[in-house]
């Protein structure tokens, strides 16, 4: 909501525009989740890589920056604060909306 009035500085992308993003196989988004290795484990995109928010520090230098990438948590708070980080450092992000509460697509359990 405070992203809504003030701006977050960072684009999103809604859950439907990403499904449809995933479905171009050549330009297809790197989907980062940031949630706990727990939550991606109950269910998460299909393809998407674990970086979780306490890591993404270490972990930024195995993202690749050829590549346009959209962050995405439970409910968008926590992929917000990583998308933020990620543009920072460079690299061409957006944050899905309303985050796995929003997605319809599909997803991977294990």
């Amino acid at each position: 909501m405070l992203g809504a009035l003030f701006g977050s500085g960072v684009p999103t992308v809604s859950a439907e525009k990403l499904a449809e993003m995933l479905r171009q196989k050549d330009t297809a988004p790197v989907v980062v989740d940031v949630r706990t290795p727990a939550e991606f484990a109950q269910a998460h995109i299909a393809g998407a890589r674990l970086v979780p928010l306490a890591q993404l520090g270490q972990q930024i230098g195995k993202l690749p920056r050829d590549q346009p990438l959209v962050t995405v948590c439970r409910s968008g708070h926590r992929s917000l604060m990583a998308a933020r980080q990620l543009k920072r450092a460079g690299f061409q992000v957006n944050n899905l909306t309303g985050g796995m509460l929003a997605w319809k697509g599909p997803t991977t359990t294990k």
